[in-house]
C-alpha cells in the first residue's frame, strides 16, 4: 500500500482538497486500495478545526465527497509512516523538514514539482480563490500519478 500525506499550513484548505481529490482520482481508476491517503498542518493554528467552507464548497460544486475533516498537525513518526510526504508551497516543504527532520529516504515534495510548470499553490484562504486552488491541485495530482505509473508504484 502506497501511503501519501498532503500538507499545508492550517491543513483546512489546500491539503484536504488535495487528499479527497486524490482519493476521488484513484476510486474512479479502480486502485484506491492500493492507498492510504490523508492530510496535515505545519501549524497548530487551526488544529481540530474542519475544512474550511469555500474548499468544502469547492469539492462538493465537483461531486467529489469528502468527510468529517478535522485538522491535525504532522509530526515526527509520519515521515516513518507515510511514503510520501507532499507539501502545497515551499514554505510547507522548509516547515516539514524542520518538523520531522532530514529526508534522507527522499519523500518530501512540493506538489507542482511534478508538473510541466513547477511552483506553488497559493493559499485561497488568502487569495479567496478556490477555483485556482482546485485546478493547481488537480494538475499536480494528475502528474504525480502519471509519475507513478511510469515508476511501475501501481499494480
Amino acid at each position: 500500500m502506497i501511503r501519501v500525506l498532503f500538507v499545508c499550513l492550517g491543513n483546512i484548505c489546500r491539503s484536504p482538497m488535495a487528499q479527497y481529490i486524490f482519493q476521488d482520482m484513484v476510486t474512479k481508476k479502480g486502485i484506491e486500495n492500493q492507498f492510504y491517503i490523508d492530510s496535515a498542518a505545519t501549524s497548530y493554528e487551526e488544529n481540530g478545526n474542519p475544512m474550511h467552507y469555500g474548499a468544502r464548497r469547492k469539492l462538493e460544486q465537483m461531486n467529489i465527497k469528502c468527510g468529517n475533516h478535522t485538522s491535525r498537525r504532522i509530526d515526527r513518526k509520519d515521515y516513518k509512516e507515510f511514503d510520501y510526504i507532499i507539501g502545497m508551497e515551499e514554505s510547507n516543504i522548509r516547515n516539514i523538514r524542520r518538523i520531522v527532520g532530514e529526508d534522507k529516504e527522499k519523500k518530501i515534495h512540493r506538489l507542482l514539482d511534478f508538473s510541466k510548470n513547477p511552483r506553488d499553490i497559493a493559499d485561497p484562504w488568502y487569495t479567496g480563490n478556490f477555483d485556482k486552488t482546485y485546478e493547481d491541485i488537480v494538475e499536480g495530482l494528475n502528474n504525480f500519478l502519471e509519475r507513478m505509473q511510469k515508476n511501475n508504484e501501481l499494480m
